[in-house]
């Protein structure tokens, strides 16, 4: 097993803005990989429901919006499979390159036109692709750098402004070329950034990282390797007598895959947190941290239904509610997905300059948990206001979607950073891994419920459905400013 050490001393260290030559590679990678998802995700809600003579789906705008929820579920649950592929398999490197190709074959799948079940194989591929590539893109960025080096949280800052920029870019130029061309055009596109991420990666690879992510950490000896291909296939078999079963009583339908996976994103942290909870490897320390985790991770999942409503039920109000002429100029409905990371590389560096300069005088974890739920809430329940002053009918000034999605930003900031950061000092030294893992289930678990809130959209009225679950956020805020002194009682020494 190569140490940590020998592994960055491998890396060329010098090279990228005064970090190691590797972080070029993977901060494109990133990028590439994020142009091509957000780009895709941009446009997909309305390739879906968007009728057959415009060059879409036509699939009714409720089952389209649970889809697309589920969707994003899945993309955040498959991340687990990814890490474990890594480890035991292929290590992080050969892994990432698989997942980018499974990814491209994924916008190929859309980018040619085959209805319905094209869109469910391109799915299967991204959700499978994006579970291998981003989690170990993460990983190898630190392992370029050694234990120690000071440059470490400055490289994560670039690596995540390649993040943000790609999630920027897409959906302007894949918008305007969807507006402008059709549907398969703009996935086009996004098979064609992530093909250009893959090239970047495959030429600059071996010469910029070295041995960072080479090797799997924890290979399958022979004895696991034929038990893993044993119980595959046994898998493989159940669940294709299940799903024959199911077809001959007629149980596969979209509404009840949607009802299914609901069930599963809200099982899988639940399980996962009474794993670790009831271990022999959770020492009564742990314990106590896993219980102040609980209300930290329920207010991550009503803070990720309100957020990743952005990309669901705020796109529909873009495209069917809002005003998109400003003067002679017309705005593409995708654009607003632009919206949000365009925020957060404004805001983020005012946010961290924040933190550093109260120091010791900061809010606790427990605080800026509860405020991400007041921002969050207030980016719905400013939503009211458009729908009482056009009564449900008429369109709106797009400046409304801009606050709220600003409004958001403000708890994501909050939130996610704070989420990451309190994760990684509340696992169980046991599950440091997994606990990581069960951080980014809040999103798996937020985005199973929205599938189901979608069906509620056409049903009520806007100011019902912005007023409840903003309503719910703030509830919850005020309920977790009053627990916050028991969860830092539980946190101990850790702040």
């Amino acid at each position: 097993m190569e140490t940590k050490e020998r592994i960055a001393k491998s890396v060329p260290q010098k090279g990228f803005f005064g970090h190691p030559k590797g972080l070029f590679t993977l901060f494109f990678t990133e990028f590439w990989e994020r142009f091509s998802y957000y780009g895709m995700r941009a446009i997909l809600l309305y390739f879906m429901y968007d009728t057959v003579a415009n060059g879409g789906l036509g699939i009714d705008k409720t089952t389209a919006t649970s889809i697309m929820s589920i969707y994003g579920s899945l993309v955040y649950m498959s991340g687990i499979i990814g890490g474990w592929v890594a480890d035991r398999i292929l290590g992080s490197r050969r892994t990432i390159f698989w997942g980018g190709v499974l990814i491209m074959l994924g916008h190929i799948c859309l980018a040619l036109p085959g209805g319905i079940t094209l869109l469910f194989i391109s799915m299967v591929f991204i959700i499978l692709g994006t579970g291998l590539l981003k989690p170990n893109v993460s990983s190898v960025v630190g392992d370029i750098y050694e234990p120690g080096d000071n440059r470490r949280d400055a490289g994560f800052s670039i690596f995540y402004m390649g993040i943000n920029l790609g999630s920027f870019l897409a959906p302007l130029v894949i918008g305007a070329v969807q507006k402008n061309y059709n549907y398969h055009a703009g996935f086009s596109i996004a098979a064609i950034g992530m093909f250009l991420g893959l090239v970047m990666y495959k030429i600059t690879e071996k010469k910029n990282l070295g041995m960072a992510g080479a090797k799997p950490t924890n290979p399958l000896n022979e004895e696991e390797r034929a038990k893993l291909i044993k119980n595959s296939i046994i898998f493989l078999v159940v669940a294709a007598i299940l799903l024959a079963i199911a077809g001959f009583f007629g149980w596969i339908s979209i509404s009840n895959a949607v009802n299914f996976f609901t069930v599963v994103g809200l099982l899988a942290p639940i399980t996962v947190f009474i794993w670790m909870f009831t271990s022999k490897k959770t020492k009564a320390e742990e314990k106590s941290h896993l219980l102040a985790y609980i209300p930290l991770f329920i207010t991550g999942v009503m803070f990720w239904i309100i957020q990743e409503q952005g990309s669901t039920i705020l796109a529909r109000y873009a495209e069917g509610r809002t005003d998109l002429t400003i003067g002679s100029f017309e705005i593409a409905p995708a654009w607003f997905q632009s919206l949000n990371p365009l925020f957060i590389i404004i805001f983020a560096p005012i946010f961290a300059a924040l933190w550093v300069k109260l120091g010791k005088r900061q809010p606790s974890t427990p605080i800026k948990f509860s405020f991400s739920l007041f921002f969050a809430g207030a980016s719905f329940l400013i939503m009211i206001i458009p729908a009482v002053l056009s009564d449900g009918k008429t369109l709106v000034s797009p400046f409304w979607l801009v606050a709220s999605f600003l409004l958001v930003v403000f708890g994501e900031l909050l939130m996610s950073p704070v989420g990451l950061s309190a994760t990684t000092k509340l696992a169980p030294e046991a599950f440091a891994a997994q606990t990581m893992a069960l951080w980014f289930l809040t999103s798996t678990a937020a985005q199973a419920l929205n599938a189901q809130f979608a069906k509620v959209f056409d049903k009520v009225s806007e100011v019902q459905y912005f007023g409840f679950l903003g309503g719910a956020a703030i509830v919850l805020f005020l309920i977790m400013l009053m627990l916050s002194p028991w969860i830092s009682r539980k946190m101990g020494s850790i702040k």
